[in-house]
This record gives structure tokens, sequence and C-alpha cells, in this order.
């Protein structure tokens, strides 16, 4: 067929074996596809992710938090098998309807808070540990203007993840 005879259908319909290995992960449909609870180790933040760009946005800013002393960021990582669609599991569909990989849940609230999407998990970090490292939020305005900025770029460029994400005033 040519693109140029090309008439779209008029009721789409998912063809669960067309495109390639990645394509066959993504659903036209949302929820559970197995029953299966989530680990949850010892520590208040439990972090579900892979080794992706957007899972290593959130582990390198942990890790900066802890490597400057902030010991809220002390957290258990769990790994999400995407090829294999953990993400459909029941628990993790709990933490992020989406099924997107990172997902976090804070075991320091009642009841757990669920955050997901790395742009939004790592400022949910920074304003929450807040208290503890000023360092990597500013409060001035001009600072956090320029902080703001930064982090936009950061969400949107999975290259940012191989850089440190920590902002000094």
């Amino acid at each position: 067929m040519s693109e140029q005879n090309y008439q779209p259908p008029k009721v789409w319909e998912w063809k669960q074996n067309s495109g390639g290995a990645f394509a066959n992960i993504n659903r036209p449909v949302s929820g559970a596809t197995h029953e299966r609870v989530l680990p949850v180790g010892t520590h208040p933040l439990q972090l579900y992710s892979l080794g992706t760009p957007n899972g290593q946005k959130v582990t390198i800013m942990l890790e900066e938090l802890l490597a400057l002393g902030v010991s809220g960021a002390e957290y258990d990582a769990w790994l999400i098998r995407i090829g294999e669609g953990d993400q459909f599991s029941s628990g993790f569909v709990e933490i992020n309807p989406n099924s997107k990989i990172p997902a976090l849940s804070d075991h320091s609230t009642t009841p757990p808070t669920r955050v997901f999407e790395s742009g939004n998990i790592l400022l949910y970090l920074a304003e929450n540990l807040v208290s503890s490292c000023r360092k990597i939020l500013p409060v001035a305005p001009k600072p956090s203007t320029g902080c703001s900025g930064c982090r936009a770029r950061r969400r949107s460029s999975a290259a940012a993840s191989a850089t440190s994400i920590t902002m000094r005033q």
C-alpha cells in the first residue's frame, strides 16, 4: 500500500504481534495483567526501576543526596523488568497506573506516597528533603528560577541522566 492511498481505519484495532519486542509491551488498555505484590525493604524510600535513562536520573539524585549526608535519602531499589512485563503487575500498577518506570513509594508517610515519572520524582525528593539539604533546590527566586530551567532540561533529555544533578547555590 502506498502512502498516498492510505486510509486510516474507522475503528483502530490493536494487533498484539505487530512491532518489535518493545512495541509489544505497550498496550492500549490500562490495569494490571497479573497479581504480584512488590517487595518492600527496610528504608522509607522504595524505588522500582530499571537502568534506563529515566531510571538512572532518580538513582543519581538519591546517590547525590546520600553523598551530601542526607539521611532521609536512604532507599531500597527493586528491579522492574519491563521486557518481561513486571510493570503490569498489580503491585506496580498500584503505585503507577501508567505502568511506566521509574516509580517511588515513600513509606515515611501514612499511607505511603506514590510518586511516578522521573521528573516528578526528582522534584518530590528535592522538595521533601529540603530541610536536610538546601543545596538541591535553592530558596532565593533567582537561583530557584535557574534551577527550574535546569530541571526542565533534565526532564526532557535522556543525555542529562549521565550528569550529576546536584545544583549548588
